[in-house]
This record gives C-alpha cells, sequence and structure tokens, in this order.
C-alpha cells in the first residue's frame, strides 16, 4: 500500500505544482517511488485544467526537477485516500482543516516548512505569483530546505509500515 501525500496552496499553479514536483524527485531518488506517491491540488478551482505557472515551470526546469502538471481543486472526499496534505502556508492549513470531515482528518494537514529546522517560526512559503522570478527562486530553495525533513518523516513511517 503506497503513502500517499498532497501539496496544497492557492491555486495549484506555483507552490504546490513545485513541492510536488521537488518531493517527487526527493521520493525517487531514496527509492521510495514505488511506495510513495506524490500530488498536488489548490484551495481553489480558479486554475482548474492549467498548467503550471511558466515562472514555475522555468525554476524548476533550470534546477532539474521535471514539471509534468495540470491544476485542480482539493476535495475534501480526498483526505480518505490521502495520508499527509501539506500545506505550504498558514492560510492553507486554516482551510484545509476547516474542509476536513473529521478530527483525524485534520490531524493529517501539516504545514511544508514545519519539515524544516532551520524555518524558525516563519513557515509560510510566500506566494511568489504577484512578483518577479527571483520570488520563484527563493519558493523553490524554501521548498527543497524543507523536502529532506519531509522525506525523513515520510521514510519512517513508509519503513514502519513494512516492518
Amino acid at each position: 500500500m503506497s503513502y500517499r501525500v498532497c501539496f496544497v496552496c492557492t491555486g495549484n499553479i506555483c507552490r504546490s505544482p513545485m513541492a510536488e514536483s521537488v518531493f517527487r524527485a526527493r521520493v525517487a531518488e531514496a527509492g521510495l517511488d514505488d511506495r510513495v506517491e506524490v500530488d498536488s491540488a489548490g484551495t481553489g478551482g480558479w486554475h482548474e485544467g492549467d498548467g503550471a505557472d511558466p515562472r514555475t515551470v522555468s525554476v524548476l526546469e533550470k534546477s532539474g526537477y521535471e514539471t509534468v502538471h495540470r491544476a485542480r481543486r482539493f476535495e475534501p472526499s480526498w483526505f480518505a485516500r490521502l495520508d499527509l496534505v501539506v500545506a505550504l502556508d498558514s492560510g492553507h492549513l486554516k482551510a484545509l482543516r476547516r474542509l476536513a470531515p473529521t478530527q483525524e482528518d485534520a490531524a493529517k494537514v501539516r504545514l511544508l516548512r514545519s519539515y524544516d529546522p532551520a524555518a524558525g517560526d516563519d513557515l509560510d512559503v510566500p506566494d511568489p505569483y504577484y512578483g518577479g522570478l527571483d520570488g520563484f527562486e527563493e519558493c523553490l530553495e524554501m521548498v527543497e530546505a524543507a523536502s529532506e525533513g519531509l522525506l525523513a518523516a515520510v521514510r519512517e513511517h513508509v519503513e514502519g509500515q513494512a516492518a
């Protein structure tokens, strides 16, 4: 049985597809891609069916990540099949916990930067959408920094399931 992780931001065209691409690469590098499923969604449906923002694609490709993506809206029914829902900022965290059908589902929602010990108290990944390319590069740095701790947590869970 796969461990399922979904990254969530606002429109699912900037931060969450970036986190999805980076984490999927980390999972593959760790040899866990047959045991961990990674996807993403948005709290809103404004961009459903769209590809990732071209600036997201540019920053990811420049850093060697794959970028196959179609935006979609997070549905509360997904909680039943997900093991971990990773919010990109505190607004997403609150929205997702409100959507959660049960307390157990609400407990599945975590902030991405909570997996980065160097993040301190600022656990939000800023929305780069209204800025320039430098905001997307900063976003990628934050996502990469948190992905190592997230991978360790997921690996611990996955390997615990196999034991």
